[in-house]
């Protein structure tokens, strides 16, 4: 059964834009990279040292994927040695205000937990 609206009233709905953010910025791992990059650009191996407990595969995939919507730009480095900069394009760093107020808002009303900052205390 379909619950019905008052008259008058319109139905709830989602909104669709938002259901994409959070589709692809809460696939695990996609959000936090962006914010890591935010930084500058970054190696493979450093963006590895900088997200404990990722995966190289798992990492490779992230980095790809960002790439291909056009939020990270690779950048291949003539050697030697060869090496492969990962930095966040122009459409990846206009996500950054809405990561910082999300960093904020968690910062301010969720439950300390594991963190990736140097000041959390190890476990």
């Amino acid at each position: 059964m379909t619950p019905r609206s008052p008259i008058g009233e319109v139905p709830r709905s989602c909104d669709g834009g938002l259901t994409r953010a959070f589709a692809f910025l809460g696939k695990r791992w996609n959000g936090v990279l962006l914010g890591t990059l935010a930084h500058g650009p970054a190696g493979f191996a450093e963006l590895t040292r900088a997200l404990p407990g990722i995966s190289e595969s798992v990492l490779s995939d992230r980095l790809g994927e960002l790439a291909r919507v056009g939020l990270v730009c690779r950048t291949v480095r003539q050697g030697p040695p060869l090496g492969v900069s990962y930095e966040l394009t122009e459409r990846g760093a206009a996500v950054l205000p809405a990561l910082d107020a999300l960093a904020r808002w968690a910062h301010e009303n969720l439950p300390a937990e594991e963190s990736c900052s140097p000041e959390a205390p190890a476990k």
